[in-house]
């Protein structure tokens, strides 16, 4: 358990959902809990489910925390710095849920010697099955990373990368779920095309990509080895398979995490 005190600032899904999955993994206490949020609403809603405090005022959440959590939008996060810089003197640690924002310009708006983490976390947090990756700053510890590494595995898997592979993280898993949400899709609507109902087709869609994802996961065998194991020659595997890369489907998953790595630099550097 962790006795860090740890403030949000932003109690949108992200953030409420992070709170909540410290909660269900019992890795810290309620009473260690806190969030702000410009929309009362949202605190609000917070309250009710977790029973965590709630603050509007951001400079306060700040001198309350060990542990600053930045759940907010990349386009607000230097106004939310510039107003916190000068009010947060102290030892904590920050950390960035913002997707594009650099470390460096993060600790370009805070004071000298500011411990600050990035992550990259993705939509399934809502969920309690995140893929995230995190990267430490100039001035980050050892034991910031361990922290950050047990705060993000209480809502999935949490890994360390080199700063520079965000971007290519961004790309993959980041926006991973969308490519697989597309290709839920397009299996169902081939089932529905080859005379399933729509509602049976997306039970079996969303029941193959999940449990073929759990075999990938948990199998000892490579990938290629577990698609072999399902294509028999002259089969109707090996057909569907031969129409796929026909499509360049491969390549185009590929094409469609590489330009997504190169926009995600684009913004990072600032660029609309």
């Amino acid at each position: 358990m962790l006795d860090d005190r740890i403030g949000f600032i932003g109690a949108g899904k992200m953030g409420s959902a992070i709170i909540k999955g410290l909660l269900r993994a019992g890795l810290v206490e309620r009473s260690r809990l806190a969030a702000s949020d410009p929309i009362e609403a949202l605190g609000k809603a917070l309250v009710e489910e977790t029973g965590v405090r709630f603050m509007q005022d951001n400079a306060g959440l700040v001198e309350a925390s060990d542990i600053v959590v930045l759940a907010v939008k990349p386009q607000v996060m230097d106004g939310v710095l510039q107003d916190l810089a000068a009010a947060s003197p102290g030892e904590r640690l920050w950390v960035s849920i913002a997707a594009g924002v650099p470390l460096s310009r993060m600790e370009a708006l805070l004071p000298e010697g500011a411990r600050v983490v990035r992550v990259m976390p993705n939509t399934p947090c809502l969920v309690g099955q995140a893929a995230s990756a995190y990267s430490g700053g100039r001035w980050a510890k050892g034991e910031d990373l361990e922290k950050v590494g047990e705060i993000f595995s209480s809502v999935g898997l949490a890994v360390a990368v080199e700063e520079h592979h965000l971007d290519a993280v961004t790309a993959l898993s980041g926006s991973g779920p969308a490519y697989v949400f597309l290709f839920i899709e397009s299996l169902t609507a081939g089932g529905v095309q080859m005379g399933l109902s729509r509602e049976v087709a997306l039970k079996l869609a969303l029941q193959t990509v999940y449990g073929s994802a759990v075999m990938a996961r948990d199998a000892k065998e490579h990938l290629a080895e577990l698609r072999d194991a399902v294509t028999s020659p002259a089969g109707t595997t090996a057909a569907g398979l031969f129409a796929l890369e026909q499509g360049a489907f491969r390549a185009t998953v590929m094409e469609a995490v590489a330009q997504a790595t190169e926009r995600s630099e684009a913004l990072g550097r600032g660029e609309p």
